[in-house]
């Protein structure tokens, strides 16, 4: 055994690095720069029940230590996920433990979406996303109501029996309170945090940038609130966290940890650096065995202690 395997939700794990929904692809995409069998699990993309074609105008705007999308979900949706995509990720030979982000625009869409994965069995994890700000109907309107937010979460756990993870919007006034309202609804673990909600305009047309107004802000930018949500809601809940928001280096997704994350997420600092996930697990199992780490998870929290 490395230093870095770690069991998470009851499936081994190479590492406790994963990429984020939305920044890989489907697990593919990046294979020429490196093996996605590195890394200890792939989120994919974000999916729906049914396809999705996103938002219309522009989609992507930089800012500064980040930027702005408003995607918009564009996605094939589940079915074509099911029997297409995912057997061509396994066709590939790639192995990894697989993320299913699923979201909706109403609490039947994530009932049904979710009966779908659960028949997935190349599937390891189901995420529920109820925290994209970045579409007008569904999603953010789920995670900002802690009542609601239970609710589907509720509903979401009669249908499936893999590991549930809820992934939790920032843009509320109490993320651990909410935390802990998903879990009690059968939550078991919480992803934290999801983009914060901003905007960009144009000082030569006088306009919105981003043909969606708003769009979801990431990249280092985040990574002070991303760390200080991650550590309030470790507080909260005994459920594990994957923490995720503006991870750029090893010493970021250190600080995670730290801060609670059992599993870290690497998102749009791929954008910058193709092999940053790769880095970051080599950089963790240098920092395990020059501390004298015998495994990683030792390290979960450590700044609480």
């Amino acid at each position: 055994m490395t230093p870095l395997q770690i069991n998470f939700l009851g499936t081994p794990l190479k590492n406790p690095v994963a990429t984020s929904s939305g920044c890989f692809g489907f697990g593919l995409e990046y294979r020429d720069y490196f093996d996605p069998d590195l890394l200890g699990a792939i989120g994919l993309k974000g999916t729906t029940l049914r396809p999705r074609m996103g938002n219309m105008g522009t989609r992507v705007t930089e800012t500064p230590a980040g930027m702005l999308n408003t995607v918009g979900l564009e996605n094939p949706g589940v079915r074509h996920v099911k029997d297409a995509t995912i057997p061509e990720i396994r066709a590939a030979k790639v192995h990894t433990p697989l993320i299913f982000n699923l979201s909706g625009s109403t609490m039947e869409d994530y009932v049904e979406g979710a009966k779908i994965v659960d028949t997935i069995d190349d599937v390891a994890f189901l995420e529920l996303n109820i925290s994209c700000p970045n579409v007008k109907d569904g999603g953010m309107a789920f995670g900002a109501n802690p009542c609601v937010a239970g609710e589907v979460t509720a509903a979401v756990r009669k249908q499936t029996k893999k590991p549930l993870i809820v992934k939790l919007t920032p843009n509320v006034n109490d993320v651990a309170a909410i935390a802990k309202i998903v879990e009690e609804a059968g939550a078991d673990a919480i992803s934290v945090i999801n983009t914060l909600l901003g905007m960009a305009i144009d000082v030569r047309t006088r306009k919105p940038v981003l043909g969606n107004i708003f769009g979801g802000l990431s990249g280092p930018a985040v990574k002070p609130v991303a760390l200080r949500i991650v550590y309030q809601v470790y507080k909260a809940v005994k459920i594990p966290i994957v923490g995720m928001g503006g991870i750029s280096s090893t010493e970021d997704a250190l600080e995670f940890i730290f801060a609670g994350a059992t599993l870290v997420s690497v998102g749009t600092g791929i954008f910058k650096n193709p092999l940053l996930p790769v880095e970051i697990i080599q950089g963790l199992e240098k920092y395990c065995v020059e501390n004298g780490v015998s495994n990683i998870e030792e390290l979960v929290g450590a700044a609480h202690r």
